[in-house]
């Protein structure tokens, strides 16, 4: 028997997590094994196929997968297959800010998001209090950072833009970020893993931590460490980054408004504060560490 149980092992964040696993005994469960796993830490399971399952599930079940495969797959087997369940000992998953970030979108695909999130949010909760396990959502913010060959589309996207465009024209008051790394964030999910394990005969509870990295920053300050960090022959250190009054900036960016209405939101929201979340560095109980976190 495993302490844990690992969904979306080859994310980044999940990567970290194995790595970074320590003394605990872990078990990776996916459609396939990862390369290089050895055949006994590793347990075929689809989430979108409850009976894919070859044996029970147990331990501590830790997801980095899609919250909205894990939450359903959950909710079949309480409802079809309990015994599947019974040796589980509490879920820790993960989420995304968005479900805040995003609420007063206008376009479809992040209302569409932002509901998927909430509800899957809601639908692991309702099965884990039916079942009476502990659990803890982590919603993060921004997640980037490499490890091993598997990266982010968060800053990856903006450090191609920068490699792409000899300038990038920027509102003049930018909002703040707080970019999370993908080690940063399996630091935090160890964290609360740990806290089950010793957890003893405490009443289980459920919640939701919106979690980011230990630097608020804004977003063209953030663009500008990405630059100071890249090697001096890289094509993204010589884009300059043009500041504009504000009125003008969202003039220029109204056309994406036709092309793209998600694109224009993304534009958009340069301008917005999405911070203040807990910093990782205080739930962990480590010293901060600065972004951006290496590699990226």
């Amino acid at each position: 028997m495993s302490d844990v149980l690992l969904f979306g092992a080859t994310s980044p964040s999940g990567l970290a997590f194995l790595q970074g696993a320590g003394s605990l005994s872990v078990t990776v469960a996916g459609r396939r094994r990862p390369e290089g796993l050895a055949d006994g830490s590793f347990q075929l399971c689809d989430l979108r196929a409850a009976d894919s399952l070859e044996h029970p599930l147990d331990g501590i079940l830790v997801s980095f997968a899609p919250l909205w495969d894990l939450a359903p797959f959950l909710a079949r087997l309480a409802e079809q297959r309990p015994g599947q369940l019974a040796a589980v000992r509490g879920v820790v998953a993960c989420s995304s800010s968005s479900v805040i970030t995003k609420r007063f979108a206008f376009n479809s695909f992040d209302r569409d998001l932002v509901q998927r999130l909430s509800a899957s949010q809601d639908s692991l909760i309702r099965t884990c209090n039916d079942l009476g396990l502990p659990c803890t959502i982590v919603a993060p913010t921004l997640i980037y950072g490499r490890v091993g060959d598997h990266g982010d589309r968060n800053l990856s996207q903006l450090l191609q833009w920068m490699r792409r465009f000899p300038l990038l024209p920027l509102p003049a008051d930018t909002g703040l970020r707080q970019p999370i790394h993908a080690s940063q964030l399996a630091a935090v999910v160890r964290t609360l893993v740990m806290a089950l394990v010793r957890q003893t005969d405490a009443a289980p509870t459920s919640e939701i931590i919106a979690v980011g990295g230990d630097d608020t920053l804004t977003y063209h300050e953030l663009l500008l460490r990405l630059q100071q960090q890249c090697e001096a022959s890289d094509r993204a250190r010589g884009c300059r980054l043009v500041s504009m009054p504000s009125l003008l900036f969202r003039v220029l960016a109204a056309p994406l408004l036709l092309a793209t209405p998600k694109g224009f939101e993304a534009v958009m929201r340069m301008q917005v504060d999405l911070a203040g979340f807990l910093p990782s560095h205080r739930l962990v109980g480590e010293d901060p560490r600065p972004f951006p976190v290496l590699p990226v």
